[in-house]
């Protein structure tokens, strides 16, 4: 096999432009996985605010909580304004920018947070976070530029594929250090929190330097003129409701997708626990975040591969059959573990965490592609804002219901929830109409040729449904 055929960027027409933007989603996977998912709720719960609560948690475990949702929350009220304003003046650039060194400086911050200093940790934290979650929709708004129909599942499965290359380095070089240091304990992780931002950073530096904004700004007239930003952002916003027929298909997937992230995020948030329900001690859980991290990185390759030949309502059903198999599997799994002595996990659970795992890397590269298909390049910053908007309420409202029922009525039947979303979007994606999506945001565009990528054709064709 040629090398050329192993070169991911092989001929796209913007090779470096694509692999800059790609950097970025490597390099947030610095807070994504070692702050988020890795360390800091650990940090808080066991040495910044150790003391009980009558619920038998700690003050830092039951403030980790409160912290994840009240940012989740604070970029579902701004994505969508945010956006409609870096779309109606042509910030996109400015605000990625932006939103990352803002969350290098704040995650560098953390280091700071000593025992007793849970304020300090929340609102650094929620801040960090916020920054991160809109920097990743501004991220995401770059995609039609960079890609057309034709090439948009290639396109952001890269950069899907990127992120996770990301986090199998970070864990390998946080497991070398941490434990070639001898820093098993939480107080001696601060110098892992700025090595974390110091990553950010120079891993955003190719994103700075070659990804450029092409796209002119909305042609809504004279908005310089039109009043403060806020103020176009809210009418931007307006006109885009008041014209939801015209883009029903991407309207349609944002509510299906709602669905089906309410499983994937709880997946996130509690794959941890439901391995140390199963008996996995601190060992197996770092070797289940490897799996994971390899399983995601091998379903984002995957995608990049044959997502544009199939069709990216296909992929995502193709997907979601496979979450669906996996959250079942995972359900019985739990069912006949239930009552036994927690000895370690069976083997199966290792098959499942890889199923789960391809699962999370190829839903995610799917879903975005399909909505930069539907999404016309001069409201990309918007969709791209609703989208992220959509996802993170999803981080809300599922693993709410997740935690109620599993403590209300049973683990089991909390993973035969998880199951029960991801079917309801198999079954809805019926609902989506690629190709009318598609030729709506084509439609969009023909009225401003210009806001075409100059680099890259319009492609000829849809992607077969």
């Amino acid at each position: 096999m040629s090398l050329r055929r192993l070169n991911p960027f092989a001929s796209l027409p913007n090779p470096r432009e694509v692999w800059a933007w790609g950097m970025y989603d490597l390099a947030n996977q610095s807070f994504q996985l070692l702050i988020n998912t890795l360390l800091f709720g650990i940090y808080l719960a066991e040495y910044v605010a150790p003391e009980p609560t009558p619920s038998g948690t700690t003050r830092g475990e039951a403030a980790w909580a409160v912290m994840i949702g009240a940012s989740l929350i604070l970029v579902v009220l701004a994505s969508p304004i945010l956006g409609a304003i870096a779309d109606a003046r042509s910030l996109r650039k400015e605000f990625l920018v932006v939103t990352g060194l803002g969350a290098v400086v704040l995650t560098a911050a953390l280091a700071a947070v000593g025992p007793g200093m849970l304020w300090l940790a929340a609102v650094l934290y929620i801040a960090a976070a916020f920054l991160v979650g809109i920097g990743e929709n501004f991220l995401a708004s770059f995609l039609p530029q960079l890609a057309t129909p034709a090439t948009m599942g290639r396109v952001s499965a890269i950069g899907w594929t990127m992120s996770y290359v990301g986090a199998l380095l970070l864990l390998g070089l946080t497991a070398i250090a941490v434990f070639s240091l001898g820093a098993t304990e939480p107080q001696q992780w601060r110098w892992i929190f700025v090595a974390a931002a110091v990553w950010f950073l120079v891993g955003m530096i190719p994103t700075v330097l070659f990804v450029h904004e092409t796209i002119p700004p909305a042609p809504n007239g004279d908005t310089r003129a039109a009043g403060s930003l806020l103020t176009v952002g809210f009418r931007r916003l307006g006109a885009t409701i008041r014209e939801a027929r015209r883009y029903r298909q991407l309207m349609r997937f944002l509510a299906v997708f709602f669905v089906y992230s309410m499983g994937t995020m709880s997946v996130v948030f509690y794959a941890g626990i439901i391995g140390k329900r199963l008996g996995f001690g601190i060992g197996q859980l770092t070797l289940l975040a490897l799996v994971m991290a390899l399983s995601a990185g091998a379903g984002s390759v995957l995608a990049a591969r044959y997502q544009d030949r199939l069709g990216h309502r296909r992929t995502v059903r193709l997907y979601l059959t496979v979450w669906v198999l996996s959250t079942l599997a995972l359900a019985i799994t739990e069912m006949r573990q239930s009552g036994a002595p927690a000895n370690g996990a069976p083997m199966t659970f290792w098959l499942i965490s890889a199923g789960i795992g391809l699962g999370l890397g190829g839903i995610g590269t799917a879903s975005r592609a399909l909505v930069g298909c539907f999404t016309p390049a001069t409201k990309s910053a918007e969709f791209f804002g609703l989208w992220g908007m959509v996802y993170k309420l999803a981080g809300v409202a599922g693993p709410l219901a997740f935690s109620v029922v599993t403590a209300f009525i049973g683990a089991t039947t909390g993973l035969f929830l998880l199951s029960a979303f991801f079917g309801a979007g198999l079954v809805l994606m019926a609902l989506i109409d690629e190709r009318e999506g598609i030729a709506r945001a084509a439609q969009a565009d023909s009225i401003t040729p210009s806001a075409q990528p100059p680099h890259e054709p319009a492609a000829a064709g849809a992607p077969p449904r």
